[in-house]
Protein backbone atom coordinates (compact mmCIF):
# COMPACT_ATOMS: atom_id res chain seq x y z
CA UNK A 1 0.00 0.00 0.00
CA UNK A 2 1.60 3.11 -0.98
CA UNK A 3 2.36 5.78 1.45
CA UNK A 4 0.69 9.88 0.54
CA UNK A 5 2.11 12.79 2.02
CA UNK A 6 0.88 16.11 2.03
CA UNK A 7 4.46 18.29 2.80
CA UNK A 8 3.94 21.67 3.46
CA UNK A 9 6.17 24.74 1.96
CA UNK A 10 9.88 24.14 3.47
CA UNK A 11 8.79 21.40 5.78
CA UNK A 12 11.81 19.13 6.73
CA UNK A 13 11.64 15.10 6.30
CA UNK A 14 13.94 11.93 6.29
CA UNK A 15 13.76 9.45 3.84
CA UNK A 16 16.08 6.53 4.32
CA UNK A 17 18.91 8.96 6.32
CA UNK A 18 18.49 11.89 3.50
CA UNK A 19 17.29 15.01 4.89
CA UNK A 20 14.98 16.75 2.15
CA UNK A 21 13.25 20.11 2.53
CA UNK A 22 9.75 20.39 0.31
CA UNK A 23 10.12 23.53 -2.43
CA UNK A 24 8.22 26.78 -1.65
CA UNK A 25 4.76 25.57 -2.68
CA UNK A 26 4.85 22.63 -0.76
CA UNK A 27 4.87 19.00 -2.22
CA UNK A 28 3.00 16.19 -2.45
CA UNK A 29 4.47 12.61 -2.42
CA UNK A 30 4.03 8.85 -2.59
CA UNK A 31 6.23 6.61 -1.67
CA UNK A 32 5.47 3.15 -3.43
CA UNK A 33 7.78 0.82 -1.26
CA UNK A 34 8.88 0.36 2.13
CA UNK A 35 11.04 3.02 3.15
CA UNK A 36 12.60 4.77 6.51
CA UNK A 37 10.30 8.11 6.52
CA UNK A 38 10.58 11.14 9.42
CA UNK A 39 8.92 14.32 9.31
CA UNK A 40 10.32 17.10 10.70
CA UNK A 41 8.08 17.56 13.61
CA UNK A 42 8.84 14.03 15.04
CA UNK A 43 12.73 14.07 14.70
CA UNK A 44 14.13 15.03 18.24
CA UNK A 45 17.47 16.86 18.66
CA UNK A 46 19.66 15.27 21.36
CA UNK A 47 19.82 17.90 23.69
CA UNK A 48 15.89 18.23 23.83
CA UNK A 49 16.58 14.43 25.12
CA UNK A 50 16.01 15.60 28.80
CA UNK A 51 13.94 13.76 30.76
CA UNK A 52 13.49 9.95 30.94
CA UNK A 53 10.56 9.64 28.27
CA UNK A 54 12.62 11.74 25.83
CA UNK A 55 15.36 9.56 26.13
CA UNK A 56 13.67 6.39 25.41
CA UNK A 57 12.01 8.86 22.12
CA UNK A 58 15.38 9.61 20.96
CA UNK A 59 16.64 6.53 21.23
CA UNK A 60 14.08 4.90 19.58
CA UNK A 61 14.41 7.08 16.60
CA UNK A 62 17.68 6.44 15.92
CA UNK A 63 17.13 2.80 16.03
CA UNK A 64 14.37 3.61 13.23
CA UNK A 65 16.53 6.00 11.01
CA UNK A 66 20.29 4.50 11.41
CA UNK A 67 20.10 0.56 11.24
CA UNK A 68 23.84 0.27 10.94
CA UNK A 69 24.17 1.52 14.78
CA UNK A 70 20.79 0.21 15.68
CA UNK A 71 22.25 -2.24 18.38
CA UNK A 72 24.14 0.28 19.98
CA UNK A 73 21.22 2.19 20.02
CA UNK A 74 18.96 -0.62 21.39
CA UNK A 75 21.58 -0.99 24.49
CA UNK A 76 20.90 2.81 25.64
CA UNK A 77 17.44 2.08 24.73
CA UNK A 78 17.64 -1.26 27.32
CA UNK A 79 18.96 0.93 29.87
CA UNK A 80 16.63 4.12 29.21
CA UNK A 81 13.93 1.83 29.83
CA UNK A 82 15.00 -0.01 32.47
CA UNK A 83 15.48 2.88 34.52
CA UNK A 84 12.27 3.93 33.83
CA UNK A 85 10.41 1.41 34.63
CA UNK A 86 12.02 0.55 37.88
CA UNK A 87 11.54 4.59 39.04
CA UNK A 88 8.19 4.58 38.06
CA UNK A 89 4.85 2.96 40.05
CA UNK A 90 2.46 4.51 38.02
CA UNK A 91 0.02 1.57 36.10
CA UNK A 92 -0.36 3.66 32.95
CA UNK A 93 3.07 4.37 32.29
CA UNK A 94 3.99 0.68 33.26
CA UNK A 95 2.02 -0.30 30.50
CA UNK A 96 2.63 2.11 27.98
CA UNK A 97 6.47 1.09 28.93
CA UNK A 98 5.45 -2.22 28.22
CA UNK A 99 3.81 -1.20 24.87
CA UNK A 100 6.79 0.60 23.57
CA UNK A 101 9.31 -2.25 24.27
CA UNK A 102 7.19 -4.69 22.69
CA UNK A 103 6.66 -2.59 19.47
CA UNK A 104 10.40 -2.17 19.84
CA UNK A 105 10.94 -5.78 20.06
CA UNK A 106 8.80 -6.49 17.07
CA UNK A 107 11.25 -3.65 14.99
CA UNK A 108 8.31 -1.87 14.31
CA UNK A 109 10.57 1.54 15.30
CA UNK A 110 7.95 3.84 14.01
CA UNK A 111 4.77 2.83 15.97
CA UNK A 112 6.76 3.01 19.09
CA UNK A 113 7.96 5.97 18.53
CA UNK A 114 4.51 7.53 18.59
CA UNK A 115 3.61 5.34 22.06
CA UNK A 116 6.43 7.10 23.25
CA UNK A 117 4.97 10.49 22.40
CA UNK A 118 2.52 9.60 24.16
CA UNK A 119 4.52 8.65 27.20
CA UNK A 120 6.66 12.12 26.64
CA UNK A 121 3.10 14.20 27.12
CA UNK A 122 2.03 12.28 30.37
CA UNK A 123 5.91 12.57 31.57
CA UNK A 124 4.85 16.48 30.82
CA UNK A 125 1.67 16.57 32.05
CA UNK A 126 3.33 15.09 35.40
CA UNK A 127 5.92 17.50 35.68
CA UNK A 128 4.79 20.53 34.72
CA UNK A 129 2.87 21.15 37.84
CA UNK A 130 6.25 19.83 39.79
CA UNK A 131 8.21 22.56 37.92
CA UNK A 132 5.48 25.57 38.71
CA UNK A 133 5.08 24.08 42.37
CA UNK A 134 8.73 24.96 42.74
CA UNK A 135 8.86 28.17 41.45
Amino acid sequence: MALKLELKPGEKFVVNGAVITAGRSGASLVLHNKAVLLRGRDVMQEEEANTPARRLYFSIMLMYIDPADRDRYRKRFNGFWDDFMSATTVRPAQELLRKILETVEAQDYYRAMKLCRQLVDYESSVLSPMAEAGQ
